[in-house]
């Protein structure tokens, strides 16, 4: 279950980037550098994105999910076929609360409900900014961040 896997994020700070491991779900967080040249982390965040799938998955420890009732997210594609996920979250990051997870880490149940081809117009880095900083449940959350996203 998701919440129980330590996935790997990217947290963008304002100095840069940095990719942290993070447990989702217990409380706990570990970091561990795991992209450990700069290089890497800018060619990612700088990468342009081909793909985006909208996706949705039921919230922590629920079975189902109804709407607003669900978490959301954006697995990006880009160039070289690798798949990203790029979602928001109370507590997913450092200094910002959308991160970036590679998407091996997507369990089974997240399911596509809108795609768009970008076609290299935009970057990692555009999809990390349209989804914020700073995290409300109410006034701008997973299902706000990933709407900004997908706008062209």
């Amino acid at each position: 279950m998701m919440s129980l896997k330590i996935v790997l994020c990217l947290a963008v700070l304002a100095t840069g980037l940095l990719l942290t491991e993070c447990s989702w779900g217990n409380g706990q967080t570990s970091y561990n550098y795991d992209l450990s040249k700069m290089s890497d982390l800018r060619k990612l965040y700088n990468s342009k994105v081909y793909v985006a799938d909208r996706m949705t998955r039921p919230l922590e420890g629920m079975s189902f999910q109804a709407g607003k009732i669900s978490h959301s997210g954006v697995r990006v594609t880009l160039e070289d076929g690798t798949k990203w996920l790029v979602h928001k979250g109370n507590g997913y990051g450092i200094s910002s609360q959308t991160v970036v997870v590679h998407a091996r880490h997507m369990g089974s149940n997240w399911k596509i409900i809108e795609t768009k081809n970008f076609g290299g117009s935009k970057t990692v880095s555009d999809f990390v900014k349209a989804g914020g900083t700073d995290y409300s449940l109410i006034f701008d959350n997973c299902h706000d961040a990933s709407g900004r996203m997908m706008d062209g």
